[in-house]
């Protein structure tokens, strides 16, 4: 079965550097095979007998943990779960959007329609999110590094890991799947 690890925080601003290839070459000596990366950012596709994407994610986080050293969240996410995130983002359905100002982040848990509430949107205007069960799906007004709406913000909030994907990485994610 074919997983999808969303890693967070990796080879971002000189913190928790991994190389790809050798995320790689671990994680096929732990016994995933036909493992695939995209891009440095944490994107990695491996296939194995296990279908729990929770059992799949927590021995992933374990051996970039034994192999390199950080403590680093993972989130599994299912073919079937990245095709509804690019079925159904509602930001699409404006008129002329520009989809480079869409992301969206992935929850490890499936949230109340209350988070909405908890995350207090309104205070970030002109940026929109709206919450969809396990992710939420965000419009940036001016771009994700002028904004206090990302992944730490909804982290403390909802007391939940996330991890936040650009418009185009889904796509291409959802191509490579």
């Amino acid at each position: 079965m074919k997983h999808l690890a969303l890693l967070r925080g990796i080879n971002v601003s000189g913190h928790n550097m991994i190389k790809m290839d050798a995320l790689k070459k671990a994680l096929e000596e732990i016994g995933f095979q036909n493992v695939t990366t995209y891009i440095q950012s944490g994107n990695v596709f491996v296939e194995t007998d296990e279908e729990s994407g929770f059992s799949v994610g927590f021995k992933i986080k374990q051996e970039i943990y034994k192999a390199f050293g950080h403590e680093v969240p993972v989130i599994v996410v299912s073919k079937a779960d990245l095709e509804w995130s690019f079925k159904n983002n509602p930001f699409l359905k404006q008129k002329d959007v520009d989809t480079k100002k869409l992301y969206v982040a992935f929850i490890s848990k499936e949230l109340s329609s209350s988070a909405i509430n908890e995350l207090k949107i309104s205070q970030f205007k002109p940026d929109e999110a709206i919450i969809d069960r396990n992710r939420i799906f965000i419009k940036y007004d001016i771009g994700a590094g002028k904004t206090r709406l990302d992944q730490k913000y909804i982290e403390k909030k909802l007391n939940v890991t996330a991890t936040i994907r650009n418009w185009n990485t889904v796509t291409k994610l959802l191509e490579m799947y």
